[in-house]
């Protein structure tokens, strides 16, 4: 039988196993524990077999590993992991994909009764319908002014009724009453706080993004750009096609209130003195493009049409 480890002899096994995760992987997620038994980080721990590790420990202890890691490597980078360490967490190492990652944990959520002194994580709201207990049980509604009536020898919840709110501690005639209801409102499992990925952390919000998201984002901050290179005349590559139209404008109302001229500026004024001219461009314009494709298919027609024979190609003449 090996021999107990001694405090101090657990301490630097710990910093070990720490400090060869920091060095073998680059991405962590940082994980609340709250409410979570060993059962279920046990799951937890089989799920994400393979190119995932679950580590649990004291925040001390965590600190101290990762501050020692850094000194040891001349790699600050992951004193940025040293704020994070705050709670009930736990670290997940991975070389995976962190979005699969994040979603392959939250499966592992179980569902739990309401206890007295809990914070409620959601809003508890009891549905109507028929209870199923006896007319004795109705004190539990009074007290809670949960309106009901009997119903076939039962009591029957006539409303919804907003029983806790999220935030608030449950009570005990709210913990009494959810568990006669066989109610059990609250799940738990690890939550996904923060991620750390090579020296960069974000919110866990951020994998959720799609590309969509991304490009729309892109877009508002080159037109954010656009508008404040415009406001203060100062060129940028997002704001010159913008600049050059409205140099282009301004030089154009030039040419049309004075003498000077060039040919673009000659068909404006040109508009400008006979605008029936005008009329007439814009509805050629589309007639010219619906005709385009009309002549097209004539063509087509034409090339697929059999060429006619002659006299000659039969071979004889009608006079012969």
């Amino acid at each position: 039988m090996a021999p107990k480890q001694t405090k101090a002899e657990k301490k630097i096994a710990y910093d070990g196993k720490l400090c060869q995760l920091l060095e073998e992987y680059g991405q962590i997620l940082v994980v609340n524990a709250d409410n979570v038994g060993s059962n279920q980080l046990q799951n937890i721990r089989k799920g994400l077999r393979g190119d995932s590790v679950v580590l649990m420990g004291k925040n001390t202890m965590m600190k101290r590993s990762v501050r020692m890691h850094a000194e040891k490597t001349g790699n600050n980078v992951y004193l940025s992991l040293i704020p994070l360490l705050v709670g009930n967490v736990g670290l997940i190492f991975t070389k995976g994909d962190l979005k699969e990652v994040s979603e392959e944990v939250a499966k592992y959520k179980v569902g739990a009764p309401a206890r007295v002194g809990l914070v409620a994580p959601i809003d508890v709201v009891v549905p109507p319908g028929n209870t199923g207990l006896d007319p004795s049980q109705t004190s539990f509604f009074q007290v809670l002014n949960i309106p009901t009536k009997i119903n076939k020898g039962t009591v029957e919840i006539i409303t919804p009724v907003e029983l806790i709110r999220k935030g608030e501690k449950v009570g005990s005639s709210e913990a009494a009453l959810l568990a006669k209801l066989g109610i059990r409102p609250f799940s738990y499992g690890l939550v996904v706080l923060s991620v750390y990925d090579n020296g960069s952390v974000f919110s866990p919000e951020v994998l959720d993004l799609t590309e969509d998201d991304l490009l729309e984002k892109f877009a508002a901050g080159v037109s954010m750009v656009t508008s404040l290179s415009l406001a203060i005349s100062y060129p940028t590559l997002a704001a010159a096609p913008h600049m050059f139209v409205n140099a282009y404008k301004n030089v154009l109302a030039v040419a049309v209130e004075t003498d000077y001229s060039f040919p673009e500026a000659d068909k404006v004024k040109e508009y400008l003195k006979d605008p029936s001219k005008f009329a007439v461009a814009a509805v050629a314009a589309p007639a010219a493009a619906s005709g385009a494709p009309a002549a097209a298919a004539q063509e087509e027609e034409k090339k697929e049409e059999p060429a006619e024979e002659s006299d000659d190609d039969m071979g004889f003449s009608l006079f012969d």
